[in-house]
């Protein structure tokens, strides 16, 4: 199995990484309650 010949510096690996985090979910609120609701989702407090 071949290996890097040559070590990655860390800035060529934080620009490699830079899409890697989580992103925050999309919420919305409830239309029948008001509860905040993830998009296409059911409404975990009236269903």
């Amino acid at each position: 199995m071949p290996h890097p010949k040559h070590r990655f510096s860390q800035t060529r690996t934080a620009k490699r990484r830079t899409h890697d985090s989580l992103e925050k979910a999309q919420l919305t609120t409830c239309s029948n309650c008001g509860a905040p609701v993830m998009y296409h989702h059911v409404c975990p407090e009236c269903g």
